[in-house]
């Protein structure tokens, strides 16, 4: 794990909570996109080198939909940038943790994604991110 990607928020209404941040950051979200396979839309806002992805779900079964349901909103995972993330997964498996999608799928921001389970990362969904070339 190189660095951390960014912070992932779920959000109820993403044109309300684009506007928030928005007026935090003082600058627009430089990307939205929908990610129809995990039925959710996303904004990206930069802050320095930091990015922050805002998370609205799309329909009642989407992993973002059953957060908000059980949590509320607020910070729903972090992602770290991975040079090579197969490598990434089998070492990460060797140590003993839970990937939840051991085939990489295609997430936003062109990146193939894969998660760690929250129950054995303190309680922190966690995303491993690779830049698609």
């Amino acid at each position: 794990m190189r660095k951390i990607e960014h912070i992932g928020i779920a959000v109820k209404n993403l044109e309300v909570s684009n506007l928030l941040f928005e007026k935090l950051f003082g600058a627009p979200a430089y990307k939205q996109e929908e990610v129809a396979s995990e039925g959710v839309k996303t904004s990206f806002f930069m802050n320095g080198p930091n990015k922050i992805e805002l998370l609205e779900a799309t329909n009642p079964e989407s992993p973002i939909a059953k957060f908000l349901e059980k949590k509320g909103e607020g910070i729903h995972h972090i992602a770290f940038d991975v040079e090579d993330i197969l490598s990434e997964i089998e070492r990460l498996k060797s140590e003993g943790f839970t990937v939840l999608n051991e085939t990489p799928k295609k997430g936003a921001d062109n990146k193939l994604v894969a998660f760690l389970h929250p129950k054995g990362t303190n309680g922190v969904l966690i995303e491993l991110c690779q830049e698609i070339k």
